[in-house]
């Protein structure tokens, strides 16, 4: 028996080539010393956590999530997406436009609404909020990732003046500049680069080549993802005659505690003062904040967002994929921007918006209806138009003859 907290990879994952059987063998990467060595390893023979059903229910009642069960009380080993489950998975129904897979799915249970039927082979676990409730049953199933365990790796390159906390895990080829300072518990993948005078909080994980610049500061349980950059300069530049003259950027960036960020995302260093990211803010992949924007707590952004610099964007705000933002613009709290939208002016608390450039939703969804349909409209206009014509030739004609 391998159990879970002695399995190092962060991922565990399936080889394509071999059919769905009893005896899938699963790549696991456990450490010797500096090195790492791969073994095959019977699915079965790792420690997953099985819980029955009405385990399950106090748990998701913990978490804020009180669930019934319907129907069996079955042992569950993992969690599954409807299409792809088999017997002993539990899924879940979040979105009713995938309600009539409940009925094809293989899995043993699912999570989903007080009022969507399910057949009577499968069991259920009734919840107001299945999103909520599958989250906290994969944490309980599941767990969250498990770092590969360095200790401090003998080709990490730490200067002297550089302060390490407590229980450092750092990976092989990291760098750590001088004066920089670590927080206890922090796991630093390889070839991670810490810049001279930087700090991190306790509790952070850099994954593969991040790069935090110099003097800039993560807070307290700070996750980003590989390939990220902390604290580049920021495209600042004076125009003198027809040449762009390169200004300094002697500020840094600072990020809250709680802040997750996205792989190859980029966040700006301040010219002056500091770029700031709030506290329990999450990025998706490939985000770009320009120079001196200060984004507020809580707020969500997805993959391809782009905001220029001097923004200043509120608590709790969420911008979906491929918003971009204009520079010096403010965005009010619990704002929300749709997928694709401009925002080129400011955007009053509590708006939502769509569109380039982005307008109020109602306003936008509305423009679209309209925009759809302009080639049928100018067909009938035509139509009308000669019709009118029509009418007007024979009034014209009418009046001749009376004449």
């Amino acid at each position: 028996m391998v159990p879970m907290n002695q399995v190092y990879h962060s991922q565990i994952r399936a080889f394509d080539s071999i059919p769905q059987n009893p005896v899938a063998l699963y790549e696991v990467y456990a450490p010797t010393g500096e090195t790492a060595i791969l073994k095959n390893v019977d699915r079965k023979s790792i420690d997953l956590t099985s819980l029955r059903l009405s385990q399950l229910c106090p748990i998701l009642a913990e978490a804020g999530f009180e669930a019934t069960l319907v129907g069996a009380d079955c042992t569950v080993h993992s969690v599954n997406t409807l299409e792809s489950a088999g017997p002993g998975e539990l899924a879940f129904l979040s979105n009713r436009k995938y309600a009539g897979m409940v009925a094809q799915t293989r899995a043993s249970a699912v999570i989903l609404d007080p009022t969507t039927s399910v057949p009577g082979r499968l069991s259920a676990l009734r919840c107001a909020d299945p999103y909520g409730a599958v989250t906290a049953a994969i944490i309980a199933i599941h767990g969250h990732r498990r770092h590969p365990q360095w200790g401090i790796s003998k080709t990490a390159q730490i200067d002297a003046s550089a302060k390490i906390g407590k229980n450092a895990n750092i990976g092989p080829c990291v760098v750590i500049a001088a004066q920089s300072v670590i927080g206890d518990n922090c796991t630093i993948y390889p070839g991670c680069y810490i810049a001279d005078g930087a700090t991190l909080g306790s509790d952070c994980t850099l994954y593969p080549n991040v790069v935090v610049y110099d003097f800039c500061n993560l807070g307290d349980r700070v996750t980003v993802h590989a390939g990220s950059v902390i604290g580049e300069d920021g495209l600042g530049y004076a125009p003198v005659g027809e040449h762009w003259v390169k200004i300094p950027q002697v500020g840094r960036a600072v990020i809250g505690n709680d802040v997750e960020i996205g792989a190859n995302c980029a966040i700006d260093r301040a010219t002056l003062g500091t770029t700031e990211i709030g506290a329990g803010t999450k990025f998706g992949n490939v985000i770009v904040v320009g120079h001196g924007t200060k984004i507020g707590p809580n707020c969500m952004f997805v993959g391809l967002v782009g905001i220029a610099g001097s923004v200043t964007v509120g608590r709790h705000v969420t911008l979906a994929g491929q918003v971009g933002v204009a520079g010096h613009l403010a965005i009010g709290d619990n704002a929300m921007a749709a997928a694709q939208s401009g925002i080129a002016g400011d955007i009053d608390a509590e708006t939502k918006v769509l569109g380039s450039p982005a307008i109020p939703i109602d306003v936008a969804k509305r423009s679209a209806y309209v925009f759809q349909r302009l080639p049928d409209w100018v067909r009938r206009i035509k139509v009308l138009e000669n019709e009118v014509e029509g009418l007007k030739e024979a009034f014209r004609l009418n009046l001749k003859n009376q004449v």
